[in-house]
């Protein structure tokens, strides 16, 4: 067994801390095989006063330590968003797999396995930020124009879906009744997607009115 102890102002960097070590130890480590054990949740103290650090013991088998690493054939740009990634899910305690994909308009960093809904978060708001600060972090690179996609469990797809089919009722309704139909407050992405659903669709027309985060689409007659 492969044993650190990683230390931090709360548990979840102290699991970061200790699972970064076991990784300059063992570089091909197989993330799954890694368990944690809080050794110390830490005190904050008084105005600094009486604080202590959290500790956390992390622990592997040799065996699965040792396993060797999937050969990846990533960009920087690809690995730097698998970084973030991983940092990221490590800090709130979630074991998953995290792929990389690109194409010359997008990458994308699908986290898959496990219980996800902690990344998801309550209508996606957590993955949606994350995406966010990924594409914010991603483009300060000069080269970096590509569109930056964070993805977990399928979630992005099964959106699309509920997203499509909100824009179907609401230009169906907006054809029935002859009048403007606002939908929910939408993510600049997910108005995209609304848009380009009802671009052919004969008979209505969409824009985006109001401030965000509330911003939202419309759907008119023509």
């Amino acid at each position: 067994m492969t044993s650190v102890e990683g230390t931090g102002d709360s548990v979840s960097e102290a699991k970061w801390n200790a699972l970064r070590e076991l990784e300059r130890l063992a570089p091909s480590l197989n993330r799954d095989a890694v368990r944690f054990q809080v050794v110390d949740e830490g005190k904050r103290g008084l105005l600094g006063v009486g604080a202590s650090p959290a500790r956390v013991v992390a622990t592997a088998d040799e065996t699965d330590a040792a396993e060797a690493a999937e050969p990846r054939d990533e960009s920087e740009l690809g690995a730097h968003l698998r970084e973030l990634l991983e940092h990221v899910t490590a800090a709130i305690g979630l074991r998953c797999r995290i792929d990389i994909e690109e194409s010359d308009e997008a990458i994308t960093g699908t986290c898959s396995g496990g219980e996800l809904g902690l990344l998801i978060g309550r209508h996606g708001q957590t993955i949606d930020s994350l995406q966010t600060l990924a594409g914010a972090i991603l483009r300060q690179d000069e080269d970096a124009r590509k569109q930056v996609i964070v993805d977990a469990a399928a979630y992005r797809d099964r959106r699309r879906r509920t997203l499509e089919s909100i824009a179907i009722r609401g230009a169906e309704d907006a054809l029935r009744s002859g009048e403007r139909v606002a939908l929910e407050p939408m993510s600049s992405a997910e108005r995209r997607v609304v848009h380009e659903r009802l671009k052919e669709y004969d008979g209505v027309e969409t824009s985006s009115e109001g401030d965000e985060p509330d911003r939202y689409v419309v759907v008119s007659t023509t």
